[in-house]
């Protein structure tokens, strides 16, 4: 089926560009990759010089098609997003059907223990909640993905609510902020009430690891705190965090074995095992990859009942064409991430088969190697036993690394180079692992509570394997490269890929191209050293790679201060460590782990002032990172965490620097501006906070205010001597954590931001951000994000666009408007 793989290929790739919203910048990445596995897999089919006219003909129709069908469902979802928007703008209502609550970032499963059989028992702080928002549309209804931050209580999984509320525009749909029901219901969803009373399950069985089992059973992730998130990543493990095309099978395996073992002749198995396979897809909600892989489990199955073998890359052609009846689905991560790990997969197989054919045909012809290489090469496809079995699963690793690179690259900005290894001893757990814990799960569903949870138990030493796997892959010095996500790296890393898998078609042993492949493989080898080196290249250079933005992460260390802003060049310039504790601190533990992680130096060091809460970690921050320049208020205190960091200061030999107002600083296009405060100022105060350290951030068209925990007195100081548009911004980092003291109403009418945000820590005691600042903001139509519930926030600019990631949300940022 040659011309259906390429029909497929080309349909997707048209797909993706035309539902893209930066098409070349966006799009890229994938369609090199897809391109190149488009031929490669035209080779490995067998397509002759004859059939290739005919994909060549049809490819363009198709092309054509896929990116008008791309960017029909593109402008429609936009379309129906934009229209809820305006209607919630209006103070108008509209529909909410809602998924089971999550719980904020820093607080896992704090939702979710309260979810019972669909309904939600007692008070839930800070929960979120995910669902559709729809409405009536001229041809039907439209529905748009929904996050919704609620104040306390959250709706129970399945129940629609007409809500109105503060509307934010993201990527994914529509973000709703302190919703207000209106006290209509419409009819419940019974499948979201079945699959959260799965989840209440799962969350009563399986205690602290019962996010990684929702992630593994049922494809929700939303309750994976941050740090195991980025554990998986960093280990190269993160793509088992989401149910995918091997979970599927790996169940289809389980249930053909334990019918072998009641004896069940596997004629009569196999549609059991399809029929159960296709229900649990459908508990899932059908997501993408799911689907895909249900879908080649049924083509295969069939083919072999029909006795017309089925090429693997025309089962993948159809399992991946198959959840594109929604044309956006091939934007879905978790969709990239199943379709070309399967490409590689199928590629791996080709490259071992003619491997190992090659050794037989030496052996055969009795070609003894020469080279030592040679020999080595040749006991390795000849191997047998466990040794084999490493040897045929490393290689499967490798390949599905490097051909998954592009994706991993351009959406985490890393790549992990123990993923070989760790992917290596994970898959015999996880291939244990899955259906234990999905036997488990349909034990505790029947079997009555007294004895629900033994086999749930049973399955606690392999999530604990598991998780060892992660930790200890993801701990390795070195284990992890990071990356720029720019458009060089998505282009180096997608033309490595398609090299790997273009060479699969050419290294076998009767084929005179045999030297080709080789060719190809040192091409892969040459666009992986460029894409690692050019980030480098650019700093020697003193030039901003493409595509490179200003970012200011504000990071979420409790209750503290720890801001973190990213030049476009990748140096950092830091404003406070963060609070400390007995044994430890948050720059140890949160801030150096964080910028060694996403790379580049830092520059600078900011004390906003002496507290603990924000000073507590910086003698950690500056032993670990090296900082040059130290800058404060120079304020008298006597507080451990401030001692502590002059000590580090004078022995590192940091430029200490007292602040005065005027003094401005400026690197890779960033501008710092000291507005307060003042000597005279200083010497007055009695209370640390009245001291702080205001910055004003310029960058392009944008401005950024940070005014560490300034009060109502120092904002009425800076009220005096400026004037408005000296202190107007469009991000205003809240003072003191959002308390009553501070952001004033005058001085936020002076600053107008279209975005706020509070650096809090959870259920902390002291109820920041306070009542009388949440309202400000909310009589202001203006968000006010916050670390305890979104995590850490990051706004980008590139100087023209401002754009927001929180919470797992990104949007351009925008003055919503409040409802009536």
């Amino acid at each position: 089926m040659p011309l259906l793989i390429h029909a497929v290929l080309w349909w997707l790739l048209g797909l993706y560009l035309g539902g893209s919203g930066e098409p070349l910048r966006a799009s890229l990445p994938l369609a090199v990759l897809v391109c190149l596995v488009a031929i490669a897999a035209g080779n490995m089919a067998g397509t002759s010089a004859a059939s290739t006219q005919t994909p060549v003909r049809v490819a363009p129709w198709l092309l054509v098609a896929g990116v008008l069908a791309g960017h029909g469902a593109r402008r429609e979802r936009d379309r129906c997003a934009d229209a809820l928007h305006a209607t919630l703008q209006r103070g108008d209502a509209v529909w909410a059907v809602f998924d089971e609550p999550s719980a904020p970032p820093t607080e896992p499963g704090a939702a979710r223990r309260s979810v019972v059989r669909g309904a939600v028992r007692g008070a839930v702080r800070g929960a979120v909640s995910r669902g559709t928002a729809s409405e009536r549309a001229r041809w039907g209804r439209c529905h748009v993905p929904l996050t919704v931050r609620w104040p306390r209580t959250a709706p129970s999984a399945g129940e629609a609510l007409a809500l109105r509320a503060v509307s934010l525009r993201t990527d994914r749909g529509l973000r709703l902020d302190h919703p207000e029901p209106t006290g209509a219901r419409g009819p419940r969803d019974p499948w979201r009430a079945w699959r959260a009373h799965i989840a209440a399950v799962i969350d009563g069985h399986f205690g602290t690891r019962a996010p990684l089992v929702r992630a593994l059973l049922i494809a929700d992730q939303h309750g994976i705190a941050p740090d195991v998130r980025e554990r998986y990543a960093d280990a190269g493990l993160v793509h088992l965090l989401s149910v995918s095309g091997m979970h599927v099978a790996i169940i289809a395996g389980a249930l053909l074995t334990l019918g072998s073992a009641a004896r069940i002749p596997r004629r009569h198995m196999e549609p059991i095992a399809m029929a159960l396979v296709i229900l649990y897809v459908l508990l899932l909600g059908w997501p993408a990859p799911a689907v895909r892989s249900a879908v080649m489990l049924v083509v295969t199955t069939l083919s072999a009942k029909l006795q017309r073998p089925v090429h693997d890359w025309s089962a993948l052609a159809l399992g991946a064409a198959v959840p594109t009846v929604d044309p956006l689905v091939v934007h879905d991560l978790g969709w990239q991430l199943s379709v070309s790990g399967m490409a590689a997969l199928v590629a791996a197989r080709a490259l071992k088969r003619d491997w190992r054919s090659t050794a037989h045909y030496r052996s055969q012809h009795g070609a003894v190697p020469v080279s030592r290489w040679r020999r080595v090469t040749h006991g390795l496809a000849t191997a047998r036993g466990i040794g084999g079995w490493m040897v045929s699963e490393g290689l499967t690793g490798l390949v599905a690394i490097v051909v998954t690179a592009p994706i991993i690259a351009w959406t985490f900005g890393r790549l992990s180079l123990v993923a070989p290894v760790a992917n290596l001893v994970a898959g015999p757990i996880v291939g244990l692992l899955q259906p234990a814990l999905f036997l488990a799960l349909l034990w505790a569903l029947v079997v009555p509570a007294p004895l629900a949870g033994w086999l749930p138990d049973a399955t606690q030493p392999f999530m604990a394997a598991l998780d060892r796997v992660a930790e200890t892959a993801a701990a390795i010095p070195g284990a992890v490269m990071t990356v720029a996500p720019t458009l060089s790296t998505a282009v180096g890393t997608g033309l490595a890929a398609a090299c790997v898998v273009r060479a699969t078609a050419e290294l076998h042993p009767r084929r005179r191209g045999r030297g080709h492949g080789r060719r190809w493989l040192v091409g892969a080898a040459l666009a992986c050293v460029g894409t690692l080196w050019w980030p480098l290249l650019a700093h020697a250079l003193r030039r901003a790679p493409h595509g490179a933005r200003f970012e200011l992460h504000v990071l979420d260390v409790g209750q503290g201060d720890a801001v973190a802003m990213r030049t476009p060049r990748g140096r950092w310039i830091l404003v406070d460590g963060g609070p400390r504790w007995q044994g430890g601190d948050a720059g140890r533990r949160t801030v150096v782990p964080y910028l060694r992680r996403h790379g580049g130096e830092a520059a600078l060091f900011v004390m906003s002032h002496a507290h603990d809460d924000h000073v507590g970690g910086a003698a950690s921050v500056m032993h670990a990172l090296g900082v040059p320049r130290w800058w404060e208020p120079a304020f008298v205190a006597t507080g451990p965490g401030y001692r502590a960091a002059l000590e580090t200061v004078r022995e590192t030999g940091a430029t200490w620097e007292r602040v005065r107002p005027g003094r401005r600083w400026e690197m890779d296009g960033v501008t710092l501006t000291v507005l307060a405060p003042d000597s005279a100022w200083t010497v007055r105060q009695h209370n640390a906070n009245e001291t702080s350290v205001v910055l004003r951030v310029d960058y392009g068209r944008h401005r950024v205010l940070l005014t560490g925990d300034a009060e109502g007195d120092e904002e009425a100081w800076l009220l005096q001597h400026y004037p408005p548009e000296e202190l107007a911004a469009d991000v205003l980092k809240v003072g003191h954590h959002g308390s009553r003291t501070s952001t004033t109403p005058r001085f936020l009418d002076a600053v107008r931001p279209a975005l706020g945000i509070a650096s809090v820590g959870a259920g902390n005691r002291y109820g920041h951000p306070a009542p009388e600042t949440l309202q400000s903001f909310l009589e202001r139509h203006t968000p006010l994000l916050r670390t305890d519930r979104e995590g850490t926030i990051i706004v980008r600019s590139d100087g023209r666009t401002l754009e927001v990631d929180s919470g797992g949300d990104r949007w351009i940022v925008s003055r919503p408007a409040r409802v009536r």
